[in-house]
């Protein structure tokens, strides 16, 4: 092997710009959440404005954490992995330029346009036609940035990690795309392409598979470079990663109709939907377990690096989130959690757990190398926060457990006449326990990004601009 030393440098600027905002919009989105998880148990928090209703926030909640943190996390670790691992520069500084402030202005889009009541009515894709278009053209500016650099790298093989990113960016983009199919009739106005059950259907495609590879599939490819990167092993097994995406990004497409059991939706969609989830977690637990294998002769280094362990823990989270799911997905099962705030723990499970856990380990890998730095201002910070998320995930999951099957179970409840034995509001009733746990565990969790914030704050400013230029000059192995 010969080391012909290129001086190319990588992008690091667009790396660092997501990764403080990834840190920025995960204090605001889950302070959001927080604050809409306080009005469950506090309905005065509504304030009496239209603007600030639960109704209004809660999408806007979920746009913060799955576009605006989640989004800025994977635009950020996937240009950083792309790059190490094809020992190439971007192809293009302007294009993910662009892609940076595209992104944030898609995010202060919805910031301004979901209070004002300005939706689609449709889960996850809630922003109206104007910003769904710059979304669009933002995400395939992405893509050609991604896929771009992909045919410049100086690596004849290309690592399983930007797979599974480039399998979420093409799906993301065929999502967004057919989803959005609409009629605009004003400004803030449009209607759907599709027509009553069509349009559930499709809508669940996209929202069930948003889960599928935004939330899972992307982040995977971050899992399967942060892991090993940190472990300082190689990942398990190269052939197993290889059977795990092609496995999960043939069956994921399939699962949506399991969030339309006993609707209008056809009998025959609803049972495939139900066997495909089924079936779904047999290439969940094997990329887990790949993860999870990974460490195998370091476990040891778990006692002192909490960075390794958010790693693991997500990966713990993500295992029993996608055991959760199918069994959640079984029509009998179903019948007795659907509508209730188990769907809730459920989501957060893998929201809290496998996502937010997977990003901010690997931010906390990741920023020190691209600031110039040797490792975090703080270990001991990153400990306390590890300790907050895990105990701030737990309360959130375990309440809405509680509260989900007591719902479920007092809404199904009949007398012998066959009239209801509970009203609505006697099971509300019965949930504000678990709400103001939830809301606790809600700010357990968040208080620990303030940590991170601050941790980032002195890493970055302790940070020699002349290093940090110096990180990005990383020498680019030439033929080998």
């Amino acid at each position: 092997m010969s080391t012909a030393i290129s001086p190319t440098a990588y992008n690091y600027k667009v790396v660092r710009q997501f990764a403080i905002m990834t840190v920025v919009w995960g204090i605001l989105g889950m302070g959001l959440g927080v604050f809409i998880a306080s009005q469950l148990v506090w309905p005065e928090l509504n304030f009496g404005l239209e603007w600030t209703t639960f109704g209004r926030l809660r999408p806007l909640h979920t746009n913060l954490v799955i576009f605006a943190f989640g989004g800025c996390a994977l635009f950020g670790t996937s240009y950083y992995v792309v790059q190490r691992t094809c020992q190439t520069r971007l192809i293009s500084d302007s294009l993910a330029a662009f892609t940076f402030w595209g992104w944030q202005a898609v995010i202060v889009g919805a910031i301004i346009t979901l209070p004002l009541g300005y939706t689609t009515t449709k889960e996850y894709a809630e922003l109206e036609w104007p910003l769904a278009i710059l979304l669009a053209i933002v995400w395939v500016a992405y893509g050609m940035v991604f896929f771009g650099t992909i045919t410049k790298r100086k690596t004849k093989h290309i690592y399983v990690g930007n797979w599974f990113y480039g399998a979420f960016i093409v799906v993301t983009a065929m999502l967004h795309i057919v989803n959005h199919a609409s009629l605009p009739v004003s400004f803030f106005k449009s209607y759907s392409a599709y027509a009553g059950a069509t349009d559930a259907m499709i809508q669940w495609w996209y929202g069930h598979n948003a889960v599928g590879f935004f939330l899972t599939t992307g982040f995977l490819g971050m899992m399967y470079y942060f892991v090993p990167k940190q472990a300082e092993r190689p990942i398990y097994s190269y052939r197993l990663s290889i059977v795990h995406f092609w496995a999960l990004i043939t069956l994921y497409i399939w699962a949506g109709p399991h969030h339309l059991h006993y609707t209008a939706l056809p009998d025959w969609a609803q049972s495939l939907g139900m066997a495909m989830s089924i079936i779904l977690l047999a290439p969940s637990w094997g990329g887990m377990i790949n993860g999870m294998m990974t460490l195998s002769g370091a476990w040891h280094k778990l006692r002192t690096d909490p960075i390794l362990r958010f790693l693991v823990v997500s990966l713990a989270f993500y295992g029993m989130s996608t055991f959760e799911g199918p069994m959640m997905a079984i029509k009998t099962v179903n019948a007795l959690s659907h509508y209730t705030d188990w769907t809730i723990g459920h989501v957060h499970a893998g929201a809290l757990g496998w996502v937010a856990m997977i990003t901010i380990g690997s931010m906390y890998h990741m920023i020190p190398k691209i600031y110039g730095q040797k490792q975090m201002y703080s270990v001991s910070l990153i400990n306390v926060h590890f300790w907050l998320a895990t105990i701030g995930t737990v309360l959130y999951i375990a309440s809405m457990w509680v509260n989900g099957i007591t719902q479920g179970l007092m809404w199904r409840a009949i007398n012998e006449d066959g009239t209801l034995t509970y009203s609505f509001v006697e099971a509300l009733q019965a949930s504000h326990p678990g709400f103001i746990v939830r809301a606790l565990g809600g700010a357990i969790f968040a208080s620990g990004m303030l940590f991170m914030a601050y941790n980032v704050w002195r890493t970055v400013r302790a940070s020699n601009p002349v290093e940090a230029e110096a990180a990005s000059q990383i020498a680019v192995v030439g033929a080998h």
